[in-house]
């Protein structure tokens, strides 16, 4: 990874007509657009399809992608929807906010009338993409059709012979929900089609894409419901503990986060085999994979099922390294991001740095009193080049909002460290951005949200609350050229670029 910068923006705060942002032509002008700033990285956040809450690290699939996404525009060139049935449906009024309860009662019509208009039985490249995808698509696609006959009830509800998967209740349900179970397989040709094609066309200007996968999966979805020998369940299928985050400065109760635990033994036992197949597949999605909650795979934090919240929980060992040479045997060498944030110890430090992946900076934790980790390791003058720098991320107030809610002791901190007492408050996000850009870490990832200077009515997410997060858009006027030009010169400043950016009268800017 040689010296560079990217951008964090998620495709759902993309500008866009329906809604959310998709793969429609917003994204490809939004690669356009960073290929013009300098930037060779845009981060996203999980592609996979979103349950109740809206998140997506709590997803009906890891291997899924979210129907969203698919551009509804697309759909109209082929001729499999018309431009007034989209137009009528409402997805809310707000181009600022996803309103996802409209969205969601919007889409999913528009989309099965495409499916029933496609003729999808009849087109070879579609029955490809099933018999390709068919060790991961024909769990997901019957998961979903049956969620659907039980009014969305998670898999742990349903009745018994198929919430067990035995034989006699698996065939009546695919027969059943034959036509179901093709649309959901056809989203998600969809999806993968119009996502291989996005990603494409950012590879071929020098952008590179880096996903994001949660470290567990959702207890309610296809994986738990049809590996569950992979995961601490009891005989009847149902959790014996769960994952979360013990407390800290940011949550007083911890984070019950309620994923299903890896029964580590059986992995190891089979090679991590799933765990194979999983990075393997994501490998295809993205060019650089963040994992989430690094520090999982040295200890991870265990709750008691049925707790209501994470302060009754306890540090279990997780596999370590094992898991990782095995990654490097089965896949070779490959472009990680460890996110190794929040409580680390001298043992998930070895883990980073055994594995060679760079881990994470964020500038917000080097002065805040509440964060559990050391703050020195997150100050500018402390970062080694195998790292990768961040304002904040998802999970982190903008910067402009965390510098409005620290201490005043802290903002002093902060003005001392950059030997700057004048600049504006409103303002000083933008010598808090240099600051990182011009340390050692090869990589600096900035949130859109900080380089616009947005206070956090435009946060992503608050962890531990449900019904506000995941909301933000950005919108096409924000995306101005002297925006672009002040990241453009950011990022050469500090030798980030690998580029010349050329004007319109042709000379290096």
């Amino acid at each position: 990874m040689n010296r560079a910068a990217g951008i964090l923006l998620p495709i759902t705060s993309l500008p866009s007509r329906y809604g959310v942002g998709c793969f429609s032509q917003s994204a490809y002008d939004f690669v356009d657009w960073l290929k013009k700033a300098g930037q060779c990285y845009w981060q996203i956040l999980p592609l996979v399809p979103t349950s109740f809450g809206d998140s997506p690290y709590q997803s009906f699939s890891t291997y899924a992608g979210n129907p969203y996404f698919i551009s509804l525009e697309e759909l109209i060139h082929e001729g499999v929807l018309t431009e007034e049935e989209c137009g009528e449906a409402d997805f809310g009024d707000d181009p600022r906010d996803i309103d996802y309860e409209k969205l969601y009662l919007g889409r999913y019509p528009l989309l099965r009338k495409a499916y029933e208009r496609s003729r999808v039985s009849e087109n070879q490249d579609y029955l490809r993409f099933v018999e390709d995808n068919g060790w991961w698509l024909k769990d997901y696609a019957l998961f979903m059709a049956v969620k659907e006959r039980f009014e969305g009830k998670p898999w742990t509800e349903w009745a018994e012979d198929i919430r067990l998967r035995w034989a006699n209740a698996m065939d009546y349900y695919q027969k059943e929900l034959y036509f179901d179970i093709e649309f959901h397989q056809y989203l998600q040709y969809l999806f993968h089609r119009q996502w291989t094609r996005l990603k494409a066309y950012a590879n071929d200007n020098g952008v590179k894409i880096i996903g994001d996968i949660p470290i567990y999966v959702a207890m309610d979805s296809a994986d738990a419901w049809a590996r569950p020998e992979l995961f601490w369940l009891d005989e009847n299928n149902m959790p014996i503990a769960v994952a979360g985050c013990p407390p800290d400065g940011f949550a007083a109760e911890g984070q019950l986060w309620g994923n299903p635990l890896y029964r580590w033994e059986y992995h190891e036992s089979t090679g991590y085999q799933w765990w194979m197949e999983r990075l393997r597949y994501c490998f295809k999605m993205y060019d650089v994979v963040r994992i989430d909650h690094f520090r999982g795979f040295d200890e991870y934090y265990s709750i008691p099922y049925g707790e209501k919240t994470a302060v009754g929980g306890a540090w279990k060992k997780g596999p370590g390294i094992g898991l990782f040479r095995r990654m490097k045997e089965v896949l070779g060498e490959r472009e990680v991001i460890a996110e190794d944030l929040g409580y680390v110890t001298d043992t998930v430090r070895k883990l980073v740095e055994d594995s060679g992946f760079p881990g994470m900076k964020v500038l917000e934790f080097a002065f805040d009193s509440r964060d559990t980790g050391s703050a020195g390791d997150y100050l500018p003058h402390n970062y080694t080049e195998n790292c990768v720098a961040y304002t904040g991320t998802h999970d982190n107030e903008t910067l402009v909002g965390w510098f409005e809610s620290i201490s005043r002791e802290e903002m002093a901190m902060v003005r001392e460290y950059l030997c700057d007492q004048y600049t504006p408050r409103k303002y000083l996000y933008k010598p808090l951005i240099s600051l990182i850009m011009r340390s050692r870490a090869k990589l600096c990832v900035i949130p859109m949200q900080d380089y616009l200077g947005y206070d956090n009515s435009c946060r992503m997410n608050r962890p531990s609350t449900v019904g506000i997060n995941w909301k933000w858009r950005i919108t096409d006027r924000e995306l101005t050229g002297e925006l672009q030009r002040e990241i453009y010169d950011t990022a050469r400043r500090y030798g980030r670029l690998a580029w010349q950016w050329h004007d319109e009268t042709g000379d290096n800017e």
